[in-house]
């Protein structure tokens, strides 16, 4: 039997309650959050927890990760779900479709409050991740991710950035001279890439994600121990699926979901 509550002369029903209120944890997460982590965070037995969970699953308000769950395709549904909820999900399909589709690590960053974020990482099976020694906000001139942010920001934007930022040296082929850097950076590519110019043994590839309110990177690792990759098929591939982040978050902009 459904528990009721009375509150102000209306009944309630205790386990939708419940059941929002995990959503609504889900949607203000930065990250996938494990079922134990929501319990934890609801208060909320782990049995009690799993059994809303396997529902909110079923009816597509939620999806389960690998590491955790995220936003379901039934959440524009759900009204004042969290900016960042909503962003995590779309990314999360976009970076399924780029470890897929390309079979390569998967990586997205995200320009806020003047510093380069790294938001989500969707590991391929087949290629491993880059070791990440130096947090973003320290390496984006070393990075494909960090440098194809930059390149999109206004030449004002850029200086300042680079102002605040030490060019440190990551490996022998970081670039360190500042002029040099800020000439690639007005002149990118259709992919900014990095050659091994933040770890050794690894070429990244990053695109651009663009919407209303939001400046962000889609990249790839790639080992350079193995063949010797179509890194134009790849950044192709990388463009298509970045534009189709870009369409979907642009049209959740103007709906009033980011």
């Amino acid at each position: 039997m459904v528990s009721e509550v009375q509150a102000s002369g209306e009944t309630l029903i205790a386990s939708v309650q419940r059941a929002l209120r995990l959503v609504d944890i889900v949607a203000n997460a930065p990250r996938p959050v494990t079922p134990k982590a929501l319990a934890h965070a609801s208060g909320l037995t782990l049995g009690t927890t799993y059994n809303l969970v396997r529902t909110l699953l079923r009816e597509e308000y939620l999806s389960a990760e690998p590491d955790g769950l995220v936003l379901g395709s039934r959440f524009p549904a759900i009204s004042n779900v969290s900016a960042s909820g909503v962003f995590l999900a779309r990314v999360r399909e976009s970076l399924h479709d780029v470890a897929d589709g390309v079979g390569a690590t998967a990586y997205l960053s995200r320009y806020a409050d003047g510093e380069v974020n790294l938001v989500d990482i969707l590991d391929a099976e087949s290629s491993p991740r880059v070791e990440l020694w130096v947090g973003l906000h320290s390496s984006a001139h070393a990075t494909a991710l960090g440098k194809q942010i930059l390149a999109e920001l206004s030449p004002e934007e850029r200086r300042d950035y680079l102002s605040r930022h030490a060019l440190e040296e990551l490996t022998p082929y970081t670039i360190r001279d500042r002029r040099l850097l800020l000439q690639q950076l007005e002149r990118p590519a259709p992919a900014v890439r990095d050659e091994q110019e933040y770890a050794i043994g690894y070429t990244c590839l990053a695109v651009p994600v663009r919407a209303p309110g939001v400046t962000a990177s889609l990249a790839v690792s790639l080992p350079t121990d193995g063949p010797t990759p179509d890194t134009a098929a790849i950044a192709g591939q990388l463009r298509a699926i970045a534009n189709r982040l870009s369409l979907r978050l642009g049209a959740e902009s103007l709906g009033g979901q980011l």
